[in-house]
């Protein structure tokens, strides 16, 4: 069992930053990626940025270049830096821990909100 715990989303003005923080607790040893997904509202939820256990990240075509995914093992958690934000980034951003271990599972932050004023 994993739980996830985010922090860091607020309002901010265009072109500002904020750095989202996702803490795991629970089975660690499971997880074998970390990502950031959002859903803005009426539309489906989509992966920002991803991170896998051997370092590899990939992101969505729309915030290449301006975030940015990174990790603190020693911490258990996962950031996410958000620069230049555009107030199409707003949405309710989720954190996501995938398991494997038979089968695979994904768990689940509470989601935080981001608003980006224009």
């Amino acid at each position: 069992q994993v739980q996830l715990v985010e922090s860091g989303g607020g309002l901010v003005q265009a072109g500002g930053s904020l750095r989202l923080s996702c803490a795991a607790s629970g089975r660690l040893f499971s997880i074998n990626a970390m990502g950031w997904y959002r859903q803005a509202s009426g539309k489906q939820r989509e992966l920002v940025a991803a991170i896998t256990n051997d370092g590899s990240t990939n992101y969505a075509d729309s915030v290449k270049g301006r975030f940015t995914i990174s990790r603190d093992n020693a911490k258990n958690t996962v950031y996410l830096q958000m620069n230049s934000l555009k107030p199409e980034d707003t949405a309710v951003y989720y954190c996501n821990a995938r398991v494997h271990i038979i089968s695979t599972s994904d768990y689940w932050g509470q989601g935080t909100q981001v608003t980006v004023s224009s």
